[in-house]
């Protein structure tokens, strides 16, 4: 089940991760790069968000939905 955006635990996030679906295998790398930056610059708007704790802190791992890349493309 996703998180909800939560700002005490995004000031503790370390790392991030992004999680590609199948339907995107298709992708290029570069592309990928370009919305996986997108998506974390702004998490708040992501469908599918997710904290992992780590020991340093958290982990926020996104995974890519369609309605976020038609939120980016547009």
């Amino acid at each position: 089940m996703p998180d909800k955006f939560d700002p005490y635990r995004e000031a503790l996030v370390m790392e991030t991760v992004t999680v590609w679906p199948d339907e995107f295998e298709e992708w290029n790398d570069s592309e990928k790069s370009r919305v996986a930056n997108s998506l974390h610059a702004d998490p708040e708007s992501c469908a599918e968000l997710e904290y992992v704790r780590v020991h340093t802190g958290f982990c926020r791992q996104i995974t890519v939905t369609a309605d976020d890349i038609e939120r980016i493309e547009s």
